[in-house]
């Protein structure tokens, strides 16, 4: 049925169970798995000289936490034994990102956590699972953290 899955992470408790998930469902149908976290490269808005040298902390902090996040990723899915590419995508906005990898991998399944926010934490924050289940025709598995 499903030939490749994606599942987005960005190593919080939902996305690890979306992955878990994500790892079930690649082995029952014997397909691989891409795992991507996805830097938004230009989350400031300024000028001058702090502005640049924010921005160069910024993606190195985010490039860190990209790496150890993608390295948690890829154990589930090989302890299933199915095959697992990962890799840290960058896109203005995390939801375009997962879009754009998917349709890259040519993945037919999105598989991703969410935090389950309500309220005005949830319209102060947005939703990123929400984003793409507007914006996507995948199918999309969303898998919510207790």
């Amino acid at each position: 049925m499903y030939k490749h899955i994606l599942v987005p992470v960005d190593g919080s408790t939902a996305s690890m169970a979306a992955l878990d998930k994500a790892a079930g469902v690649a082995r029952a149908y014997a397909v691989p798995v891409t795992a991507i976290f996805v830097i938004d490269p230009y989350p400031f808005t300024g000028v001058g000289a702090d502005f640049a040298y924010g921005q160069d902390q910024y993606l190195n902090a985010a490039r860190a936490e990209a790496g150890a996040a993608i390295e948690a990723a890829n154990t589930p899915p090989r302890q299933a034994g199915v095959q697992v590419d990962s890799r840290v995508v960058e896109s203005h906005a995390v939801w375009r990102g997962i879009l754009e990898a998917a349709e890259t991998v040519g993945a037919d399944l999105i598989v991703m956590g969410s935090h389950g926010r309500r309220g005005l934490e949830r319209l102060v924050l947005g939703s990123v699972a929400q984003s793409v289940l507007s914006h996507t025709k995948i199918d999309t598995l969303v898998v919510r953290a207790s």
